[in-house]
């Protein structure tokens, strides 16, 4: 029984070895050999004997994808399905193979035809920068019969080119493309000793928010958008797609908001064909600004995507950044570049002296002395002891396979020798030894040219697609659509959408924090859900924003403990959800007599009357919260009065305590915002606007929304609108051929319309313009530089103001090389009332 035991505890013990061993064995064999590229040359296992059997199969001509499939399957150990796949994703990047037929399309995510209908080839770009067999190291394939290359000598750092990701046992690996041009540039500042920054960039456009990229490392992450245009005030177009999602993915996502109520569209229409192009139709009364924001709050037009630079160095894998995966492959690169001019340096050596030994061979007639020589050790004598007066004149020793191929020369070379083309040839030789050496002494300078080369015969087409630029954060809860109705059951104290047939209280979105406050003091901020229980006897429901610091609670409350009534004015900015707060001194019998929620701090007056059995004197009296300030929610707040309050009630509205809000716009989004972001327009009552001067010559008025979205690159000039201000502009009339200037007050106030306010024309542009009171500038003229005249001009002296349809007044012809704006004193030439176009 116990050799029994102890058989079985051994056996055990060795099935726990044999599983280690073999689960180690097989997630090595995943990670080395399937799923995680090698450093060297970027390339995946399968990748790499895909573009070997391609060389191999390279003629210059197509080839069918099905044979290039069957030729990979001579070294790749797996399905033919997998090289397909490898293969079709290798070529839609664009970079290494050369396609005919129909290869799919990223962007809408169709599928490549049949492997027997379509065909690929090397590029000429592959050919120059992935192969070179005297580089190569060789080794045998997976069954033995072929050689392979255990990586390809690649000079270019392909892995941040095309990308990839992999997902392995235990790990994963999901690297971005980067721009083709990009990266040989920043290869070559490295070159240069200089910094460098890499950034991603995707064949499918769009834009990106790199600032939180983390130089591609893990712990990393990029916002990736599509471009949305307004079409119209009842249409938005999206003119491409985030990177890793396809139209037909992007069309699902936005139909499911739309289902769930986030968003409100008509239709959305696909007609992608070159380009890509959603049209969606909006439904009436939605805004395009909000639409737009929903789009990106609410749908797959905004990605996130994290990326995790994983690659195997030295048979291990390693994390890096894609800053040190650019100076790896740079460094690699130098290395085989000086291999190479070794094994060139080698063959011209060779050459050099197999040449000379030729010339003398045959110029001296060393070849008569092996004539009367009977034995083959005779002639190699003859041969030795001819060349013996000349060997000092050799960079190297001759030997016998020198000699051995001297013999080889046949008769009629000899007699057809040309002595001056020998030398002409010794001569080119030694000048391509003496350039090679000196590449060799100045590899990095040798490099850099590589580069640069390579740019010039390849970088054609390849310049950047996805813009980089800073993304505004949208809060989900302020472009939601109110998408659902709350209900209040007070008594029993529960809220929700689905108490359908309890009270009803307003339109929320099913995203929204609600906020509740109860008779006895209580406050508790909760999520929309269909049946929340918040606390009976519930006397303001509302929806909650996070941060408003502007909403201001007034309160009026008895203490339950002393009977005191006080009164207290406080903002709810930020709170812990499902929390209940106390906003009494937290007595027990606590009760609310009166409370107001002012979105602009409004600090009404209120009537209280005491109960008629009270001591006071006066048992009514007013009570004015202007007088009280702002403070937080847990203060106690200041005695109103010792005597128990009957009732309170409104007596005059009153106005807003709060200073007007403070509006900036961020001119890196095209975005207004209240957190002090980029320029600040000013503070801004209800009735206030914004004007906007765009650089085609418009001009525009809008509301202060924080929704609004404006073309950044195209704002010339904004600001808070005052309508006795003068508008001063400058433009170039190509009809005459010279600038005219013009003063004008802004007469059509239509809100979101744009107006032309110069002179209409194709070739027509706007050169400055200015709210300036009193502009002044200087105008500098003249064909040539030695012919340059400068004028300071006072504008609102010389130029009357007129209508905004005016044409305006002659200014300089059109020899004028610039106009700048004076800035008003006190001010430096960057004050954001004096900018210029060029």
């Amino acid at each position: 029984m116990e050799e029994m035991d102890m058989f079985a505890g051994q056996g055990s013990a060795m099935i726990g070895t044999m599983y280690q061993n073999w689960f180690l064995d097989y997630a090595s064999y995943v990670i080395l050999e399937r799923a995680v590229p090698a450093i060297e040359d970027g390339l995946k296992p399968v990748q790499r004997r895909i573009l070997h059997a391609m060389k191999e199969m390279d003629d210059g001509r197509f080839n069918k994808v099905a044979n290039i499939i069957g030729q990979s399957m001579q070294y790749h150990p797996h399905g033919d399905a997998s090289i397909g796949d490898a293969i079709v994703g290798l070529g839609q990047k664009d970079l290494l193979i050369e396609t005919q037929g129909n290869w799919g399309d990223v962007r809408t995510g169709d599928s490549a035809a049949a492997a027997r209908y379509i065909e690929a080839r090397l590029s000429k770009f592959a050919l120059e920068v992935a192969f070179n067999a005297k580089t190569t190291n060789w080794q045998r394939s997976y069954d033995g019969r072929k050689n392979e290359p255990v990586t390809l000598p690649m000079k270019f750092p392909l892995l941040l080119a095309q990308g990839t990701e992999g997902i392995a046992v235990g790990l994963s690996t999901k690297i971005l493309p980067h721009n083709f041009c990009e990266l040989i540039d920043c290869a070559i500042k490295h070159l240069k000793g200089k910094k460098f920054e890499l950034y991603p960039d995707f064949q499918t456009a769009g834009m990106i928010d790199v600032a939180n990229y983390n130089d591609g490392a893990r712990g990393g992450k990029v916002r990736v958008r599509a471009r949305i245009e307004e079409v119209d005030k009842k249409s938005v177009v999206i003119k491409d797609v985030p990177y890793g999602v396809t139209t037909s993915q992007l069309v699902d996502s936005i139909l499911k908001a739309n289902d769930s109520g986030k968003i409100k569209i008509k239709s959305v229409t696909d007609n992608t064909a070159k380009d890509v192009e959603l049209m969606v139709q909006l439904a009436p009364g939605v805004s395009t600004n909000q639409t737009i924001d929903a789009l990106y709050a609410f749908t797959d037009c905004e990605i996130s995507i994290s990326p995790n630079a994983c690659i195997i160095i030295e048979d291990k894998p390693h994390f890096v950044g894609v800053s040190d995966m650019l100076k790896y492959s740079v460094a690699h690169t130098k290395h085989l570049l000086l291999r190479e001019l070794e094994i060139k340096l080698s063959e011209l050596e060779d050459d050099w002296h197999y040449s000379s030994l030729e010339k003398i061979f045959i110029e001296k007639r060393i070849y008569r002395d092996i004539e009367e020589q009977a034995t083959w050790e005779g002639v190699l004598g003859a041969i030795d002891a001819g060349l013996k007066p000349y060997k000092k004149l050799f960079r190297r020793e001759i030997t016998q396979d020198d000699i051995v191929k001297l013999t080889e020369i046949r008769i009629k070379r000899i007699s057809k020798f040309d002595s001056f083309k020998a030398d002409e040839h010794i001569r080119g030789v030694e000048q391509a030894i003496e350039e090679t050496n000196d590449h060799i002494a100045h590899l990095n300078d040798f490099a850099i040219r590589y580069y640069e080369n390579l740019l010039k015969k390849y970088g054609k087409g390849r310049e950047r697609r996805t813009e980089i630029r800073p993304f505004e954060t949208i809060q989900a809860a302020v472009v939601a659509i109110a998408n659902a109705k709350l209900y209040v059951n007070r008594k029993e104290g529960f809220i929700g959408t689905g108490l359908k047939k309890d009270e009803y209280v307003f339109d929320c979105s099913d995203i929204d924090l609600i906020i509740a406050l109860r008779r006895d003091g209580k406050m508790m901020v909760t999520k929309v859900a269909d049946k929340t229980f918040v606390g009976k006897d519930i006397i303001h429901l509302a929806v909650f924003q996070k941060n408003d610091d502007r909403t201001t609670y007034n309160m009026i409350y008895m203490d339950g403990k002393t009977g005191i009534t006080y009164a207290k004015r406080f903002n709810v900015t930020g709170v812990t959800r499902e929390k209940e707060y106390d906003l009494t001194r937290g007595n027990a019998g606590s009760k609310v007599h009166y409370l107001t929620a002012n979105p602009n701090g409004e600090a009404e007056s209120v009537s209280i009357t005491l109960l008629p059995s009270s001591k006071a004197r006066n048992k009514a009296f007013d009570y004015y919260f202007e007088e009280l300030e702002i403070k937080g929610r847990s203060a106690m707040g200041n005695q109103v009065t010792k005597y128990p309050v009957r009732n309170v009630k409104l007596k005059d509205k009153g106005r807003s305590t709060l200073s007007a809000p403070q509006i900036w716009y961020d001119d890196s989004v095209g975005r207004l915002n209240k957190d002090g972001h980029g320029m600040l327009l000013g503070r801004f009552d209800e009735t206030d606007r914004i004007i906007v001067f765009y650089k085609d010559g418009t001009y525009e008025i809008t509301g202060f929304d924080i929704t609004n979205r404006y073309e950044a690159d195209s704002v010339l000039l904004i600001d808070k609108f005052h309508p006795e201000k003068v508008v001063t502009a400058i433009y170039y009339d190509a009809k005459n051929k010279q600038f005219n200037a013009k003063r004008f007050l802004i007469e059509s106030q239509t809100l979101k319309s744009r107006y032309l306010y110069i002179r209409e024309g194709e070739e027509n542009y706007l050169e400055l313009v200015t709210l300036q009171q009193e502009p002044v500038v200087i105008v500098r003229t003249g064909k040539k530089k030695t012919d340059i005249k400068e004028e300071i001009v006072a504008l609102h002296e010389t130029v009357d103001i007129t209508g905004w349809k005016t044409v305006g007044s002659f200014l300089v012809g059109e020899d004028m090389k610039d106009i700048s704006l004076v800035p008003p004193a006190g001010e430096d030439a960057s004050h954001r009332e004096a900018p210029t176009l060029f």
